[in-house]
């Protein structure tokens, strides 16, 4: 029976907790303090973001005890919000063992230096642990999965044996994964997405319909896809579960933290405040931060960013950053500044064919 420890009594490490417990095996999630520890384990959740009454199932252990959770682990489930992801990784790896498997189910990136969530767990692991790190990324709404609701995701790594071993680990019924080799791309897709989640909610607080969400969504994703491959993701990813997928699920869910922010600064709420007021992280307020400044940093256009670190980040109200991306002047949809998405995608002209 594999050894498993989830990291973080977050909303996803329980979930993932849950899914897991749905077949044999040795369970664990570690807890910052014994006190969560013990709230853990005795609790019967009531939030909105799980189906009220969730308890937890029989079986796991739930310990802030460090050693005694990582034990032995087969596998190690990271499920911390991404600006702690750092210094909990830095907390488990003298317990990582050579054949340790490391999940990575944070999607965000780090402030300080702009990394993936991989990267972080890579600085802080010995360089023999590097090749056993992988990412799981997809259209993953924990209330669904926790009410039973069937739901796929991706297991993404270097090599593509370790991502099988990733998705032999997580699968079970009504949970299945998919394996990938882009972990630049299954990442980004996973953390660039909750950007264009804030703004879906603002454009649902402000009621402006279908058709204005089907154009943030769509042109979200392009300028998401531009970013990630310049950062070295295939955009081919960016079209499938981790990419598309996750987009198209979070933006179209109340249940979306980021949804949430969105519309709730449509009604004229301070970002402090709902934040304040929020159960978990929002993890698109950071990573707006964070594309922002790569953006500046590779010279990218990412108009639907620039807009919403405006109203993030100095305070500019969210229905003139709506109306100031109304006025663009034409140009190809693909062409935008330093993309490379043009030569890419567009249209190869057909030889003649001769008689």
């Amino acid at each position: 029976m594999p050894k498993v420890v989830i990291v973080g009594a977050t909303t996803w490490g329980i979930t993932l907790a849950a899914v897991l417990a749905r077949k044999d095996g040795d369970l664990r999630i570690l807890t910052r303090t014994e006190e969560e520890a013990s709230l853990t384990r005795d609790s019967v959740f009531r939030t909105p973001r799980l189906p009220d009454g969730f308890i937890l199932p029989p079986g796991i252990t739930v310990t802030a005890d460090t050693s005694l959770a990582m034990k032995d682990a087969d596998a190690v489930i990271m499920a911390v919000p991404s600006q702690a992801m750092r210094l909990n990784t830095r907390q488990v790896a003298p317990y990582i063992g050579k054949r340790t498997l490391i999940i990575s189910a944070g999607k965000g990136l780090e402030i300080e230096t702009g990394k993936r969530m991989s990267e972080v767990i890579s600085d802080e692991t010995r360089k023999e642990h590097h090749a056993n790190i992988c990412v799981l990324s997809g259209p993953n709404l924990a209330w669904e999965i926790l009410a039973g609701r069937p739901a796929v995701t991706v297991i993404a790594a270097e090599k593509e044996t370790r991502a099988r071993r990733g998705v032999r680990l997580v699968t079970v019924p009504n949970f299945c994964a998919f394996t990938n080799t882009d972990v630049v791309g299954v990442e980004l897709g996973g953390a660039l997405k909750n950007i264009i989640a804030l703004g879906a909610g603002i454009v649902d607080g402000l009621g402006y319909g279908d058709n204005t969400k089907a154009a943030l969504l769509t042109r979200g994703l392009t300028e998401i896809t531009a970013l990630a491959t310049a950062l070295g993701a295939n955009p081919l990813t960016l079209a499938g579960l981790a990419g598309q997928g996750d987009l198209i699920a979070t933006c179209s869910s109340k249940l979306s933290r980021n949804h949430q922010v969105g519309e709730r600064l449509t009604r004229g709420e301070s970002l402090k405040d709902i934040q304040a007021k929020m159960n978990g992280i929002a993890e698109g307020v950071s990573t707006t931060l964070v594309a922002w400044n790569l953006a500046q940093k590779l010279g990218i256009e990412m108009p639907i960013t620039d807009r919403l670190y405006r109203v993030l980040y100095q305070g500019e109200d969210v229905r003139v950053a709506v109306k100031e991306l109304m006025v663009v002047t034409a140009s190809h949809e693909l062409a935008g500044r330093k993309w490379g998405l043009f030569s890419l995608f567009r249209r190869r002209k057909t030889p003649e064919t001769r008689l």
